[in-house]
């Protein structure tokens, strides 16, 4: 039997140590509320690193992670904090064994202003779309 996985790793910049520290709140009732709403347990880790000034937050995945409920925090810190400018991550999804269609990624862009998405993209869609055009050709 195969395992699938969602990897990812990267900072979230709250603009100061003291909001850094509100964001462990922000995180602990996200993860509350997620297990309230019976969807099971958060899908991601966070801690503050200290070593870039104790105003960035580290979200990454623990054995596998929800890109979906990331996106959903950032905007809410984002908002919590009325941080700007761009902001994205990217994640891996890889399988214990090999699979077709078991691996692939993606990646995703915020406007953290207004929490609107800039742009995304996921390997899987896209292999998908750049196959069937080809298809029409002959290649």
């Amino acid at each position: 039997m195969a395992d699938f996985f969602t990897h990812f790793s990267c900072l979230l910049d709250v603009g100061t140590p003291a909001n850094a520290a509100r964001a462990l709140d922000l995180y602990i009732a996200f993860a509350e509320e997620v297990e309230r709403e019976e969807i099971g347990v958060v899908g991601f880790v966070m801690s503050i690193q200290p070593e870039h000034g104790g105003t960035q937050l580290w979200i990454r995945d623990d054995v596998t992670g929800d890109p979906e409920q990331v996106l959903t925090f950032v905007k809410r810190c984002a908002k919590a904090f009325s941080l700007a400018g761009r902001w994205g991550f990217e994640w891996a999804n890889t399988c214990s064994r090999p699979r077709v269609n078991a691996f692939g990624g993606g990646a995703h862009v915020l406007d953290l202003a207004d929490g609107s998405t800039v742009a995304w993209t996921d390997t899987n869609g896209w292999l998908a779309l750049t196959l069937a055009d080809g298809a029409e050709d002959g290649r």
